[in-house]
């Protein structure tokens, strides 16, 4: 069962569209969204190798502390009445109960921290990448990569949704890659009203079948149906197509079959997903 997501968070005004998400999720699981502002540590944005005189490396310093200090406050007060819209109680005795929410700043790169809170939460909710602005591209890789945990990546919405997990496709080849995000994903399958598994008819050998899933899926009670399509090429943006076509209000995929350099030089099926989606997709490596 989905009990924490977490939800980094640096100012780049994309936090306002990934909390939605998050909330769309939290309140169908009752879950806690621990929301955490990573901040550079003053020490680390000085040039290596730059000489600068000590009176000048602490004035910098100093104001280095206090312009971060206004920066968190601020985003702090706009996720506060945010997550107030969004009927999300802070109070801890209400977390298991209902969906909740929490904030915490933590210095350092953001990265870092990534991989290790990420590591003790059952999902990481964050910001489509923007490749045009080169911005997100490090975060959704620590997350996917670091921290062994679900990485939902959220597309810019407007509205935004305010229910996920309800409808939710899923991507089959019977890949490694595939069954880890079938491991990794079954609660939030379990609680989905419909569930759809997107092949293309090919699979890893006998045993390893969109049908074999189907069965392998009844045992756990989850009732499923499939949808085949057919695609040599841009298999990617197929899966995206057909469970657009479906209805479907997330998508769930093992990631990166490739590395993740190859594929984002090269091209692939999880780069095309990562470029061009416009729904959630929860990512799994």
């Amino acid at each position: 069962m989905i009990r924490k997501i977490l939800v980094p968070v640096r100012g780049d005004g994309k936090g306002d569209n990934v909390l939605a998400h998050a909330s769309a999720l939290a309140h169908r699981y009752n879950a806690h969204i621990e929301v955490v502002h990573c901040r550079a540590r003053p020490e680390d944005l000085m040039p290596y190798g730059v000489h600068i005189p000590e009176f000048l490396r602490k004035q910098i310093i100093k104001q280095s502390y206090e312009v971060a200090d206004q920066e968190e406050a601020g985003l702090r007060g706009e996720l506060e009445v945010l997550a107030k819209s969004l009927k999300l109680e802070q109070s801890a005795d209400s977390i298991g109960k209902t969906a909740t929410i929490s904030f915490i700043e933590e210095a350092g790169r953001q990265v870092d921290v990534i991989k290790r809170r990420g590591r003790l939460s059952d999902m990481i909710a964050v910001a489509k990448p923007d490749r045009d602005r080169n911005l997100g591209h490090n975060t959704l890789k620590a997350a996917l990569f670091h921290s062994g945990r679900p990485v939902l990546m959220c597309p810019l919405a407007d509205p935004a949704p305010t229910m996920l997990g309800a409808k939710v496709s899923l991507a089959w080849n019977g890949s490694a890659e595939s069954a880890r995000a079938l491991s990794q994903c079954k609660s939030v399958l379990r609680s989905a009203d419909t569930i759809w598994i997107l092949s293309n008819g090919k699979h890893s050998g006998v045993g390893t079948s969109a049908e074999d899933l189907v069965d392998y899926l009844a045992l756990h009670g989850i009732t499923a149906t499939i949808e085949g399509f057919s695609a040599k090429r841009d298999i990617g943006g197929e899966l995206l197509r057909a469970s657009a076509a479906l209805g479907a209000d997330m998508m769930i995929m093992g990631a990166y079959g490739d590395s993740h350099e190859r594929e984002t030089v090269f091209g692939g099926n999880t780069q095309t997903v990562v470029d061009t989606a416009t729904k959630p997709v929860l990512l799994n490596h």
